[in-house]
């Protein structure tokens, strides 16, 4: 392994983090995963001696891979760095940097580009399952530049369709893992739901907020902050997640009414710090709590008659639009629309080496200065 790994840098969707070719890391977990806290300079709350942003949203990594599989044109492994411990989980996918992974996989040669737009299939390696995603392909070559626009993120981008197969269950085994759209929990009505991201949802009011609040007002609410989490830890086991409390899922999203003529509108623990978006499979778990009867979000959303529908998900700096595809009152396919842009590519230079020609984590330092 030479002294720099090749890396694209980029954002996809509202979240941005490293993107590497599986064979340019370890093919142990662990030596990989000590090798990416490294890089990103976790544990530390300002990941100030790596690439990390002192944020879960910008400490993300993508490993991507050619896919034997057939009609699968690459396979998507997705890790969250830890930002304050020296922990890497796969324990979900993330939906914002599977935005990047097509015009990465054609940036590296790994799917050759066609005449203006290019599908590229991919196998999501965290829950084993598939999405297809539309790249701009001008020209033959990817090009970031377009008039879509997200919320979330400033200017305008290329589109990148993105829709989602058989994500129902993908965690936790089913739509509603309990078999019922409404659970008690600690005496408040919740949902548990995994279209894809495994969530909690409950009202807002029932918590004693609006759902209005910034999310730094939430996560300075120690006292929801500890409610939540005393849900989710008894939420974890019910949707066969097992004990949740060093886990990333469930996330816990509180609804209300929306504001801005969309569906619903949300405010989202993932898990412990309040979401300035919202994950693009966390809102398709949403949606689906929308369009189903009997969930706490189905009374209170409000919809539009459509086919197929189309549900805005109001979330604090904006909406996500999801268009759900239902056959038989069950949504089959789920669609968003995210944008990426390539922010970096080159080589990035971890600290720390061992005898084996791999990098070793460093201990925390007791006098780091904040």
């Amino acid at each position: 392994m030479s002294d720099g790994i090749p890396c694209m840098w980029m954002r996809g969707g509202t979240s941005k983090g490293g993107y590497f070719l599986a064979s340019d890391l370890p093919d142990e977990p662990v030596d990989r995963d000590t090798l990416l806290l490294s890089i990103m300079g976790s544990p530390d709350p300002r990941q100030i001696d790596g690439m990390g942003g002192g944020d879960p949203l910008s400490s993300k990594v993508a490993i991507i891979s050619p896919s034997r599989r057939d009609s699968i044109d690459v396979e998507y492994l997705f890790l969250q760095i830890l930002v304050e411990e020296a922990r890497v989980t796969d324990a979900q996918n993330c939906g914002n940097i599977l935005a990047g992974v097509g015009p990465f996989a054609i940036e590296r040669g790994l799917v050759l580009a066609q005449p203006d737009t290019t599908a590229v299939r991919i196998f999501m390696q965290n829950t084993g399952q598939i999405a297809e995603v539309q790249v701009a392909t001008p020209v033959e070559k990817v090009s970031y530049i377009g008039d879509a626009k997200i919320d979330g993120v400033p200017g305008n981008a290329a589109a990148i369709p993105i829709a989602f197969e058989d994500t129902a269950g993908s965690s936790c085994g089913a739509l509603f893992p309990t078999a019922r759209p409404i659970d008690t929990i600690n005496g408040i009505e919740v949902t548990l739901i995994d279209n894809g991201m495994p969530c909690v949802v409950l009202h807002a009011t029932d918590l004693g907020i609006s759902g209005m609040e910034d999310p730094s007002d939430l996560e300075a609410n120690l006292t929801l902050r500890d409610q939540l989490e005393a849900i989710r830890l008894v939420a974890g086991p019910m949707m066969n997640l097992g004990y949740v409390a060093d886990k990333t899922v469930p996330k816990m999203t509180m609804i209300s009414a929306p504001q801005q003529g969309g569906a619903i509108s949300t405010r989202t623990f993932i898990p412990h710090r309040c979401h300035r978006a919202i994950g693009v499979l966390g809102a398709v778990s949403v949606a689906t709590a929308c369009l189903t009867r009997g969930t706490v979000a189905s009374e209170l959303a409000e919809m539009k008659t459509t086919s197929p529908s189309v549900l805005s998900i109001e979330h604090p700096t904006g909406e996500m639009t999801i268009i759900g595809h239902l056959a038989g009152g069950k949504i089959v396919r789920t669609e968003v629309l995210r944008t990426a842009r390539k922010l970096m590519d080159g080589l990035v230079f971890p600290t720390y080496y061992n005898t084996k020609g791999y990098f070793s984590a460093p201990t925390t330092n007791p006098n780091a200065q904040a």
